[in-house]
């Protein structure tokens, strides 16, 4: 066995990632992986549940909703309202909370009791809560019940002709199409008596148009919005009646959407629906304007102000065949009291709703930081577990070794499918994380090598397939063997078991990852191998965990929590103290 690396991310076992999958292919032919002497996780590890925070944690899924309704203690307190809210005393509508009382959601969850009805009033909404606290109904439910509702149109607009024209639409950003697919089967979900969904829903991903005529809502990913704008009207023409039609936006995992490479077309679009905010409230008030101005000569000055300011949003439209750095560029420079004065300067007609588990504040450059200086207005709800983890969840850390890893792994999965299984279903169903593709493969071959059947879920596999696979995961369990690409927005029900082969490189990607389990007041189980590499930290999470505070210190995108931690210990070394956890034997 090759020594250990620390560049090395596929299970510490080679010096390149190159080498990996021919290491264990030649490990797996010449050694029966079944017959492998296994170790106890007794002697290896440090387990123990987490301590339950005095706060109350949100939470919920039409599939776990019954049944953790149903139970008595604090499983259920920890993510559902308090019995006397329902859906209609959020406001929410008598057809639209049959619909969800249909589909097994009789009761909101903390998060969406929160959220609906600030969502209702039309402020915008930044919604940070944990993973499986029922985030996406608490923005669909108000969003169908404004679309079925007439009461959202001014009196104004229905005398304006140009205005009636226009087919109000919600538009709902996601990072992939398994996402977006996700969106529309919730939302399809929600029918009226007749079995008929509430709202006609479509999806734009990839090179397909719309298949609903009129939908009500639109889901789509950044680019492939952008794409279907620019391809259906190159001329701007249609381009105009659509965006103007949108009245209310989501932007789900926004901090995703908002960081990496969704940022530019994600900004660009906003430029673009602010645009028309600011064309449809100059149409609204021409008349007025222009009284203003023949009676009074200041207003008359103030209005040519407002033109010169106006010409700051309308450079953003200008240079829509520009590239979104050049014009992030330009706008970085624009003068702050002038962004917020044009801001001010016209009424508001499209309501914005950002969704996100993990969203950091720590610095101008994430997303939390982004979104407090676009949107210095917006209603903030957070979950009282944000960033932290679960109560229900209960840790496993494992130290491993080359020499002992593919031991551990096969005894993780093989325990996790005798002990974990569902006694509702009779089904078990258990995700082990890898960092990269190669890796993937490789635990998909050791498991193989054991007679353990695993599902694949990677970049490499062809949309179709991980499609396939998903859904056989979903309906028959098992183990499905996945890089990140399966830790975000993707809701299973029912993950009884989380296996980490390689220990997450940030703190965004751990959160998400143990977040596929124990979800909807659901128990899950987390198993965690580690490295010497990884001591670190390892023991700076379950620091965090131990006296119940966040990991945010740990969050980058760009940033491994490695680096993080070796400014802290440089930190420490010139006088700053700190508490530190022992570390696993």
């Amino acid at each position: 066995m090759l020594p250990l690396q620390r560049s090395v991310p596929m299970l510490n076992t080679c010096r390149t990632s190159l080498y990996f999958p021919k290491i264990f292919s030649l490990f797996a032919s010449t050694h029966s992986l079944a017959s492998l002497t296994t170790l106890s996780f007794a002697t290896t590890n440090n387990s123990r549940p987490l301590r339950t925070h005095k706060t109350r944690a949100f939470g919920t899924t039409a599939s776990a909703a019954a049944t953790v309704a149903g139970r008595n203690g604090s499983d259920a307190d920890t993510f559902l309202a308090e019995e006397s809210v329902s859906w209609a005393s959020l406001g929410v509508s008598d057809c639209v909370s049959r619909a969800l009382c249909n589909v097994g959601l009789h009761r909101p969850s903390l998060v969406q009791a929160a959220c609906i009805p600030t969502i209702l009033v039309g402020a915008d909404v930044v919604v940070a809560a944990e993973t499986g606290s029922g985030k996406t109904h608490g923005y669909l439910v108000p969003l169908i019940h404004k679309l079925c509702s007439t009461t959202d149109v001014s009196e104004r607009a229905l005398e304006d002709v140009k205005l009636k024209k226009h087919h109000h639409v919600s538009l709902v950003l996601c990072p992939n199409v398994m996402l977006c697919e996700q969106v529309v089967r919730m939302a399809n979900s929600l029918c009226d008596g007749s079995g008929e969904p509430l709202l006609k829903t479509a999806a734009i991903c990839g090179r397909q148009g719309l298949s609903v005529k009129e939908p009500d809502i639109i889901v789509s990913t950044p680019v492939a919005l952008l794409n279907y704008l620019y391809a259906i009207d190159p001329e701007k023409r249609r381009r105009a009646d659509i965006i103007r039609g949108v009245k209310y936006v989501v932007f789900d995992e926004a901090d995703l959407l908002l960081c990496g490479s969704f940022q530019n077309q994600v900004i660009r679009l906003i430029n673009m629906l602010r645009f028309d905010e600011k064309q449809l409230s100059r149409l609204q008030s021409a008349d007025a304007v222009a009284d203003d101005a023949a009676s009074s000569p200041t207003k008359a000055s103030d209005t040519e102000e407002d033109v010169q300011a106006d010409f700051i949003l309308e450079e953003v439209e200008d240079t829509d065949d520009t590239s979104a750095e050049d014009s992030d560029t330009e706008s970085k420079g624009r003068n702050r009291k002038d962004w917020r004065r044009v801001r001010k300067l016209y009424d508001r007609s499209k309501q914005y709703i950002f969704v996100a588990a993990t969203l950091p504040l720590n610095g101008k450059r994430t997303a939390g930081g982004i979104l407090k200086r676009m949107f210095p207005d917006a209603s903030w709800v957070n979950g009282n577990y944000l960033h932290r983890q679960n109560p229900r969840l209960e840790q496993k850390w494992v130290e491993v070794t080359t020499e002992t890893q593919v031991d551990v792994l096969i005894d993780a999965v093989s325990n996790g499918l005798k002990t974990n299984m569902d006694s509702a279903s009779g089904v078990v169903r258990t995700m082990v994380f890898a960092n990269t593709v190669e890796a993937a493969e490789a635990v998909a071959k050791i498991l193989t090598g054991a007679n353990i059947r695993c599902m694949r879920y990677h970049s490499n596999i062809s949309l179709e397939e991980r499609t396939e696979n998903l859904v056989d995961f979903q309906e028959n369990g098992g183990v499905f063997v996945c890089t990140d690409a399966a830790a975000r927005g993707l809701d299973i029900p029912n993950v009884s078991h989380v296996i980490q082969a390689e220990f997450a490189g940030s703190a965004v990607d751990f959160l998400h990852r143990v977040g596929r389990t124990a979800r909807a007041g659901q128990h899950g189980l987390v198993t965690s191998l580690f490295t010497e590499l990884n001591r670190d930290l390892v023991a700076a999470v379950r620091q965090a965990e131990e006296v119940g505070l966040p990991v945010e210190k740990a969050f980058s995108r760009k940033r491994s929590f490695r680096n993080k931690l070796k400014k802290r210990g440089l930190s420490q070394r010139n006088g700053a103290s700190s508490v530190r956890l022992p570390l696993p034997a």
